[in-house]
């Protein structure tokens, strides 16, 4: 009988086996092993073959051709963009001219009551002071110009997410269906929709507002549905046993539990709303963001700066008044008559203050208070680049690790990237993409990837490839170790976190100029934005994973006598694991969301592509490019996400 017995390098294929990841790579092996001669026998190794890329130009071109000839006499923009692009002009038209008639005091005033309201005396003496450093950079004007923007923007933008998400929300069909859409209108790069909106409204402030919608609707859309999704059952099951209609279950029960989610998703909204001020003057919205281009237009960073800080400042207050909101509880609001009441005296209030201000004469800011940072500022700028750029002793200058950083790490990521044949790039997408998910997360990571090819943009698309993988690489490293630091100390987060707002905040378009300045032009300065840009993020996230990890965990752990180091390698890094893919994940979005930017600075690829598309007019370039940008980012966001399997059958 001994002999039935199995011998023991047989046991050892079958246990190789049984490991997931294993498995499916061996299953791909063989995919490969079948396809990749088919591949080569028709179409040869290398770049992307030309005989699979299809000619967009045409289509495109005759389309531009269309809206430009018929934009003055067909019905559909005389009675339907018309309609749209004048209630647009009108409402902006209206808010700024309430707020010019509420004066510098009046608007303070009602700016510092409503935060009273909402989170103290504290935030309320912020917002005042906040509002009156707008003055004092002498860009009041400019500011209510774009917080008139602003307003209109952020309420069509909430408006038009709440419905989409309340569809999402609703209905696991629709909410399957608006995935894609929200990814797309969140990842394509401004620039490439700013075209077609300026082909079909025109430049000026109806472009800008509804590209700001399209940018900023998403994430209202999403917590939206993610909110309405999780409302407690057993909370539902109680109304519904109650005998309440669908309808009456949606206000009383669905939305009140998902109140936290909805004001998560309005501070979200207006904050890619402030976001988009500077790209929105790009086509004709004015306020501080047509002073930030003007100021970049002529190398000017003091001129920036004086304009970006106010729009750092609305998007901190806004931020901060709406998270306080976020915070309090059902029973802090109180009944109906305790709530209003409150909102009725800070209305009183603002129109005495702005009375007051009319029967005086002081509506408009003094123009004796006014502060020149412009001169300063660029003393500074020019100090550092003269001192930091080159010669420093055995450091070499800011130009200098720019050039290293090009020569050994952007070069080499570049050119072995569009060395690989394209087959072998699919075959690599596919595999990281299976092993973390499922074969539909492959698949649809390797069609992202084709459809670039497809395209006809292969190689500028690996040039972009190389430039987010150095980034994001360096992004991770330095988030994770901030963030880690962030979760060890209260006070260092405390200390961090005003640093991460205005990071955050800040225009890219602003911090372009130094980092120019720094590191000359080309693609080392793209990486730089897009770390600085993408960098806050992956810092919170981090922080809030680590923190949240559970505190009995680390208890057990320090009872076992457990060091710092051991608990935070052991315990907090593996429970802290989906907070850390989604630090992975936003840090690609963003980065791939500021490539477009280093177009303008010397990093070419599709960012470049895009960039000229919208100065020429060229809605086949510069359509194409953001397109590619999209299945970039669905690429990456498959191959960085891992799927959750809903049975072991699926898996």
């Amino acid at each position: 009988m001994a002999t039935v017995t199995a011998p023991a390098p047989r046991l050892a294929l079958p246990g190789v086996l049984r490991h997931r990841a294993a498995h499916k790579l061996l299953l791909l092996a063989l995919a490969a092993a079948i396809l990749v001669p088919l591949a080569n026998a028709h179409w040869a190794s290398g770049s992307w073959p030309h005989a699979l890329t299809v000619d967009l130009s045409g289509p495109l071109g005759r389309a531009n051709d269309w809206i430009i000839d018929n934009r003055d006499s067909s019905p559909l923009f005389l009675y339907f963009f018309g309609y749209i692009s004048n209630a647009v002009v009108l409402s902006v038209r209206g808010v700024y001219l309430v707020l010019l008639a509420a004066g510098w005091a009046g608007v303070t005033a009602f700016g510092a009551l409503v935060a009273w309201r909402v989170a103290g005396v504290r935030l309320a003496v912020g917002t005042g002071v906040a509002f009156l450093a707008c003055g004092l950079l002498g860009m009041w004007v400019p500011t209510m110009q774009t917080l008139a923007l602003m307003v209109v923007a952020v309420l069509t933008s909430v408006v038009v997410g709440a419905l989409l998400g309340l569809a999402g929300g609703l209905s696991e069909r629709t909410d399957r269906a608006l995935r894609p859409v929200l990814d797309t209108m969140q990842v394509l790069p401004a620039f490439a929709y700013l075209l077609p909106v300026v082909l079909v409204f025109g430049i000026g402030v109806p472009a800008a507002v509804l590209a700001t919608v399209v940018y900023a609707a998403p994430p209202m859309a999403r917590l939206t549905a993610l909110g309405l999704r999780n409302a407690d059952p057993e909370v539902l099951e109680a109304v519904e046993s109650l005998g309440a209609t669908g309808r009456q279950r949606l206000l009383t029960a669905r939305l009140p539990l998902a109140r936290k989610q909805l004001l998560l998703g309005l501070n979200q909204t207006i904050m890619m709303a402030l976001s988009m001020a500077v790209i929105a003057s790009v086509i004709g919205a004015g306020g501080l963001g047509d002073r930030v281009y003007q100021a970049l237009a002529s190398v000017d960073v003091g001129a920036a700066l004086a304009a970006g800080i106010p729009i750092v400042l609305l998007a901190v207050v806004l931020d901060r008044v709406t998270a306080a909101a976020g915070e309090q509880t059902d029973e802090s609001a109180g009944e109906p008559g305790s709530t209003l009441r409150p909102w009725l005296y800070a209305l009183g209030a603002t129109v005495a203050v702005a009375v007051a201000a009319r029967l005086a004469g002081a509506l408009d800011w003094p123009s004796g208070w006014t502060l020149n940072i412009a001169e300063p500022v660029n003393r500074v700028v020019d100090w550092m680049t003269a001192h930091l750029y080159s010669g420093v002793p055995y450091l070499g200058g800011t130009a200098d690790w720019a050039g290293h950083f090009t020569t050994w790490v952007l070069d080499p990521v570049r050119d072995g990237l569009q060395w690989l044949p394209w087959w072998s790039v699919l075959l690599i997408v596919a595999a990281l993409a299976w092993v973390i998910g499922t074969w539909r997360t492959a698949l649809t990571a390797v069609l992202a990837m084709a459809a670039i090819g497809v395209l006809g943009v292969w190689k500028p698309s690996l040039d972009t490839l190389s430039q987010v993988l150095a980034a994001v690489a360096v992004t991770l490293v330095l988030g994770f170790a901030t963030g880690i630091a962030a979760a060890r100390s209260d006070r260092f987060e405390r200390a961090l976190r005003p640093v991460l707002d205005v990071c955050q905040t800040m225009p890219q378009f602003v911090y372009l100029i130094p980092v120019v300045a720094l590191f000359g032009v080309g693609r080392a300065p793209a990486v730089a934005a897009a770390v600085v840009y993408a960098l806050p993020a992956v810092v919170r996230i981090t922080t809030q994973g680590l923190r949240q990890v559970d505190p009995a965990a680390l208890e057990s752990a320090r009872s076992l006598g457990a060091t710092s180091a051991q608990q935070l390698r052991q315990i907090q890094l593996p429970l802290a694991r989906p907070a850390l893919l989604l630090a992975v994940n936003q840090g690609v979005v963003l980065v791939l969301a500021v490539v477009i930017i280093g177009g303008l600075v010397g990093g070419g690829a599709l960012g470049y592509d895009a960039v000229f598309g919208l100065a020429q007019g060229d809605l086949a370039t510069g359509l194409v490019a953001g397109a590619a940008i999209v299945c970039l980012g669905l690429m990456l966001d498959r191959v960085t996400q891992p799927t959750e399997r809903r049975t072991k059958k699926g898996a």
